[in-house]
C-alpha cells in the first residue's frame, strides 16, 4: 500500500512540473503578442510588477493597465528566453530578452506552481543596463 502511494506522489510530483515548460511557453507567447490581456492572466491576484521604474504591489487589474501603457509605448518586435532556472519547490524563473521599437528590455517573471495552478509570482522589465 505504501508503494503505490509514493509512485501516485511522484507521480503527481512530476505531472506538475511538466506543466511548467507548457506556461513557460504560454507566457512567452504571450509577451511576444505584446497583449496585456493575454499576460496578466498569468498572474496571481496580487504581483510583484516592475516595468523601467514603475514598481510596487497590483492586483492583476492594474499591474493588465501598466503594461498596456508599456506596449502601447514600444511596441514589440520579438522577445528570446534567455535561461530558465531549473524548477525547485514548485518555483522556477525565466528571464528573456524583449526588442521593442524603442529598445531591447530584460524580462524576468518568476512562476510558482500551485496544486494545478502554475501562476507568475513576480514580473519585471527592466532596461538592459539595470
Amino acid at each position: 500500500m505504501k508503494t503505490k502511494a509514493i509512485i501516485l506522489l511522484l507521480a503527481v510530483s512530476i505531472s506538475s512540473l511538466a506543466f511548467m515548460p507548457d506556461v513557460i511557453d504560454g507566457i512567452a507567447a504571450a509577451i511576444r503578442s505584446g497583449n496585456p490581456g493575454n499576460i496578466s492572466k498569468y498572474f496571481i491576484e496580487n504581483i510583484d510588477l516592475k516595468v523601467i521604474a514603475q514598481e510596487d504591489i497590483y492586483n492583476k487589474r492594474q499591474a493588465e493597465m501598466i503594461l498596456k501603457d508599456f506596449f502601447a509605448k514600444h511596441p514589440v518586435k520579438s522577445y528570446t528566453v534567455a535561461h530558465k532556472s531549473e524548477p525547485k519547490n514548485g518555483s522556477q524563473y525565466v528571464i528573456g530578452t524583449l526588442e521593442t521599437t524603442n529598445g531591447k528590455f530584460r524580462v524576468y517573471f518568476l512562476i510558482k506552481t500551485t496544486g494545478s495552478e502554475t501562476l507568475i509570482q513576480q514580473f519585471r522589465i527592466e532596461t538592459e543596463n539595470e
